[in-house]
This record gives structure tokens, sequence and C-alpha cells, in this order.
């Protein structure tokens, strides 16, 4: 089974990339956050969750341990497969996932396509005891999440308001600066 890659980064795709390491091409299906880190960088180094089926292997890739860690969570809930579980990844970071879950949330969950509110509820009835396995070493504050649900509204994508939000300084304090804070960054 692979557990990790490093290489060159040869090709990427609307879901994928082509991570070269000497001279093997390995497709590895990323979520939109990951998806747009790997596409800045000429090489990466990638966890792996490597999915056996009768007729396909699939490679999902991640930058982080616990990303890894809450995909492989969210798998082994019934009705919850690879593309849903890199789904709920693009719209929630592993502390966010983790905070709705403690808290019996399951509004972030239905945001991803193909997650209605049983399945969603489900999850987090299903996770609310394995959660406290995972160590969040990142973690995503109400207002940071508050920040990113504006930018999504305004028509940016999941992974862009994330990536607006990391470059907020930490002495703004009022979400509506915060916001003009990152619309700026986003259009230089």
């Amino acid at each position: 089974m692979i557990a990790k890659l490093t290489g060159e980064v040869s090709l990427i795709r609307k879901n994928f990339a082509i991570i070269d390491v000497k001279g093997v091409g390995y497709r590895v299906f990323l979520s939109e956050i990951t998806l747009g880190k790997v596409s800045a960088k000429k090489e990466t180094s990638l966890f792996i969750h490597t999915n056996v089926k009768e007729d396909h292997i699939n490679l999902y890739g991640f930058e982080v341990l616990e990303e890894l860690e809450m995909f492989e969570l969210l798998l082994s809930i019934s009705g919850v497969g690879p593309k849903a579980g890199l789904g709920i990844l693009t719209i929630a970071s592993p502390a966010t996932l983790k905070s709705a879950i403690k808290k019996n949330d399951p509004g972030i969950l239905t945001k991803v396509s193909g997650i209605g509110k049983k399945t969603a509820e489900r999850i987090i009835l299903e996770l609310s005891n394995k959660i406290d396995s995972i160590i969040i070493i990142e973690d995503d504050t109400e207002e940071e999440y508050e920040v990113i649900e504006a930018l999504i509204g305004m028509g940016y994508s999941t992974g862009e308001a994330r990536e607006a939000n990391k470059k907020i300084p930490n002495d703004l304090v009022d979400i509506s600066d915060k916001i003009k804070f990152a619309l700026k960054s986003m259009k230089k």
C-alpha cells in the first residue's frame, strides 16, 4: 500500500495531479484546497490513502496528516465515499469539522454536493465518539469560518476563500475589515 509520495508535480487537472516519482507518474486525487497548493509547487510531498476496488486502485493525497486521518474517518461511515470525503475537506478544514461534530452542527456538511441533512446528521453521530482520535494542529476560529463563508457567498471558491483568509493579519479584529482585506489580497 502506498502511504506517502514525494516527487515532481508534472500535470494538474480539475480534481487530480500527476506526481512523477523517479519516472513513474501517479495520479493522485486531491481536494480543491490541496490542488491549489500543489499547483503552485514544482515538487510536493503528500500523505496517501490508497483505495483498492475490484476494478481500480485510486490514490487520494493530503499535505497534512490530520487531513488524511479525517478523510479515513469519513470513509468509515456508510454512504460516504472518497468523492464526498474530498468534498467535505474542500468545504472545511479538519479543525472546522471537528468543531462542527463536537457542537452537533450538520450545517457545514450539507453544503457538500450529495450530502443531505440525514447523511450529515449520521456523519456527526457516528464520528462524535471517534473525532477525539485526531490531533488538530491547524485551528479555524468562528471568525475565520465567517470570513470564508462570506467570500464563498460572493462567488469565490472555497479554496480561494481559505487561502485569502490565511493572509489576513492577526491585528485585524473586525470581521468586515477582515473580509475587505481578504478581497483586496485576492485582486492582487
